[in-house]
């Protein structure tokens, strides 16, 4: 299959990477700056993982390519309204659009812009991030890439997905419940990257202190109670589950989030807790944990 990924960044750079070294047909779509980056010196992968590094096969925006059989989106949220610009002469009538961002607010513009056949449902976990040379350094067990149709339909397309994606260094997973992934990824994500990016920690420290532990608990339970009253589907103890998981993933994980603004870099505020807290605000919910967080971000970007 000919697939696009769109950016060549810590996540992008990182799936797309393991691909072309199984031997699949990878474009990237990258800025200039970027680009120029990876001209000169290719794209690296350092990972527990093993190790990788090639000459990728790089485009900008308007140059003349595809359409392609799939685009993968890895951008962040608050650079999604160009990206979709940018992807609009890659996309056919039968390409298959892939989105890895965190949340779910964006899946409406997608569909709005590209129709409900086209979008499917994605996500990831992996602790990935660029250092100063732009090389991607993956540090944790987790890099799983989970995909499939909205409707849970084990499809001919996504079927011919899976096969594309298998046998790479990394765990691609086509699943028949993938909103509910994604439902379940966004109550983790932004418990974990609302704490660690107000009290500037990784989880270890904040989940062993007393009250670090019920900033969590109290921001997992806002944030499940909103998405609730939304008829989002989550499954039934959905909370202790991931109330597990926070404890069991490493004492030194932080959330992209976090990492961001240790870069001095844009974050995603507004796509995880702005869509939130307007929700919570339409269905009368109390959230002030999560306008804690909010606020916090809101001061960061200010």
């Amino acid at each position: 299959m000919k697939l696009l990924m769109v950016g060549a960044g810590a996540i992008g750079g990182y799936f797309g990477g393991r691909l072309v070294e199984k031997g699949e047909d990878v474009t990237f779509l990258v800025r200039e700056r970027r680009r120029k980056q990876l001209e000169e010196t290719g794209l690296h992968i350092r990972s527990i993982h093993g190790d990788f590094q090639t000459t990728p096969t790089l485009i900008q925006a308007g140059e003349i390519a595809g359409p392609f059989d799939a685009v993968l989106l890895s951008m962040k949220a608050y650079q999604l309204d160009q990206a979709i610009e940018d992807i609009r002469p890659y996309v056919g009538e039968n390409t298959m659009i892939i989105p890895l961002l965190n949340g779910i607010a964006h899946m409406d513009r997608l569909i709005a812009a590209f129709g409900e056949e086209n979008v499917l449902g994605g996500l990831c976990f992996v602790e990935a991030t660029l250092n100063e040379q732009g090389h991607i350094i993956q540090s944790s067990g987790t890099h799983d890439f989970i995909f499939g149709e909205r409707s849970g339909e084990r499809s001919e397309r996504v079927s011919r997905l899976e096969d594309t994606f298998s046998n790479t260094k990394s765990n691609f997973v086509l699943s028949e419940t993938i909103l509910a992934d994604m439902w379940k990824k966004y109550l983790f994500i932004s418990t974990l990257s609302g704490v660690t990016s107000l009290y500037r920690s990784p989880i270890g420290p904040i989940r062993d202190d007393e009250y670090g532990s019920k900033t969590v608990k109290k921001t997992l339970t806002e944030a499940a109670a909103i998405m609730k009253s939304l008829d989002a589907p989550l499954p039934d103890g959905v909370e202790e589950a991931n109330w597990d998981k926070l404890h069991d993933i490493e004492h030194t994980m932080k959330s992209s989030l976090q990492r961001d603004m240790e870069k001095g870099l844009s974050v995603e505020g507004d796509h995880f807790f702005g869509y939130l807290l307007e929700k919570a605000d339409e269905q009368g919910i109390p959230a002030p944990t999560l306008e804690t967080i909010y606020a916090n971000l809101r001061v960061y970007t200010n």
